[in-house]
């Protein structure tokens, strides 16, 4: 277990005193009664009644009723609120005058009409709660159970996609402050650390210190309404030349490099902290910030790279195995592996002599066996013949394999995120990560993107417009079986 005692109870204490603030809030609006119900309280928060403090008060007592609720309670609140809807009869009555509207003037009026028509009075609603304490992150967390129960309740589809464009709006990267964290920050942000890594996890305060160090950075978008809450963060080492083996670059007892002397920047954790976020992209500018901040206070820093995860390889390779894809390997290779390990005899049945026939399997069925062997990697012999295979495999999926649903998008999910990004797929690290983690998913493979300042937006507008992926020649050397 970490050696960390991360307070379990942080976030239930940061909720506590916020709706205590909402309880008081709550007690000083004219004419509450217990018995109201929650469209009733919504009904009210619309009417405005009373001004901008009653507002604000009806506001909260709207945000502790749903605090205090249980699970079904939430879900309830969440249908009600998504039933206040725009009216229909308002909305062709607007399209309507919008049609015979004459000239310019009247056209312009008219569609005015027409958006306010549209728009929901739950989108009135919502921006309400942004007046009262935290009341951001309330909003933030109302979306992370909007998209846990949407999937099986269509209904409430439309208020999640309300609640993601505001958002949106309220989370333009333009508002946002890149900060960074090191050893002296507040603790409740170092303890956020730990609780959204979840790359790379931080295994104790030796090793989130070890993260801190001189010759590492961490930086951290924040919204100004939730100041000690990170929205998305990085962390960096700086080293000399392309790190290849994430083990290495964590180890806790590897001397500490003078930032002067370091020429790379490798970015090797990249977290989203808020799931209430999720499709509100602010990755890209965080890391193209950090460049510009590493290019200004390091100028040693002459290349910025990734040490990344290929989570989607092995899930990949199963598939192309199951299917019997042959073109994995070459005749030589499948010879050496079935001399390596060859097929298993089957077992005599009692009172039989033990002069059973090998039962025969193609060369895709062996690698697929020899992948399943637990440990095949501490087998020198195994383990030097697997790497050009899985080399080849891995260059293939990263360059040329797309998602189903897009065929401009890389598989990848972590690839098509540094590919938006502007990044190019530099290098394959064999044995990259040895953890239990990194064999499941990548066959211990891992990659280098490439951020090149000077190509950033050229590989990031061929990504985009056309999904082409930059690559290095030997990469898609690699790919191409070469």
């Amino acid at each position: 277990m970490s050696d960390i005692a991360i307070d379990a109870g942080l976030l239930d204490r940061a909720w506590r005193r916020v709706t205590t603030l909402w309880r008081d809030m709550a007690d000083r609006v004219v004419g509450a009664e217990e018995a109201e119900t929650i469209a009733d309280q919504m009904r009210a928060c619309l009417d405005g009644r009373g001004g901008e403090v009653s507002a604000r008060n009806r506001a909260a007592k709207l945000a502790q009723t749903y605090m205090a609720a249980d699970a079904d309670g939430r879900g309830a609140f969440l249908r009600t609120l998504a039933s206040f809807d725009s009216d229909t009869a308002a909305v062709r009555k607007a399209a309507e005058a919008l049609a015979k509207a004459d000239g310019p003037a009247e056209e312009a009026s008219a569609k005015g009409r027409l958006r306010r028509a549209l728009e929901p009075p739950r989108v009135r609603l919502l921006t309400q709660f942004t007046t009262i304490p935290d009341g951001m992150k309330f909003l933030v967390d109302l979306r992370t159970e909007l998209l846990r129960l949407s999937p099986a309740a269509p209904e409430l589809a439309p208020l999640e996609g309300d609640l993601k464009g505001l958002l949106a709006t309220f989370f333009d990267v333009g508002f946002l402050e890149l900060k960074r964290i090191d050893w002296n920050s507040p603790a409740a942000q170092l303890e956020k650390l730990v609780q959204y890594e979840a790359v790379h996890r931080i295994r104790g305060w030796r090793d989130l210190k070890n993260r801190l160090e001189s010759d590492r950075r961490c930086y951290a978008f924040f919204h100004p309404r939730m100041p000690d809450e990170p929205l998305i963060f990085v962390e960096v080492a700086l080293t000399q030349g392309l790190a290849d083996n994430v083990q290495r670059l964590l180890d806790e007892k590897a001397p500490i490099l003078d930032p002067e002397k370091a020429d790379t920047a490798i970015f090797y954790s990249i977290n989203n902290c808020q799931r209430g976020l999720d499709g509100i992209s602010f990755g890209n500018f965080l890391i193209k910030r950090v460049v510009g901040v590493l290019q200004a206070e390091q100028r040693s820093i002459k290349f910025f790279s990734t040490l990344s995860p290929i989570p989607g390889f092995c899930r990949w390779l199963t598939a192309q195995l199951a299917d019997g894809d042959a073109t994995l390997l070459d005749e030589e290779e499948a010879e050496a592996l079935r001399l390596l390990a060859p097929a298993n005899p089957g077992l005599p049945a009692p009172g039989e002599a033990a002069t059973a026939t090998v039962v025969e399997e193609t060369p895709v069925q062996t690698l697929a066996r020899l992948l399943a062997r637990r440990g095949w990697l501490r087998e020198d012999a195994l383990a030097k013949a697997m790497e050009p295979i899985l080399l080849r495999a891995c260059a293939r999926y990263l360059v040329s394999e797309s998602d189903r649903r897009n065929a401009k998008r890389a598989r990848d999910p972590v690839g098509h995120f540094h590919l938006s990004n502007g990044a190019r797929i530099e290098r394959l690290n064999w044995k990259g990560d040895t953890s239990d983690k990194g064999m499941k998913e990548s066959c211990a493979l891992m990659v280098n993107y490439l951020y090149d300042p000077a190509r950033i937006e050229e590989y990031h507008e061929d990504y985009a417009g056309e999904g082409k992926r930059a690559a290095a020649s030997a990469i898609r050397k690699l790919a191409r079986g070469g």
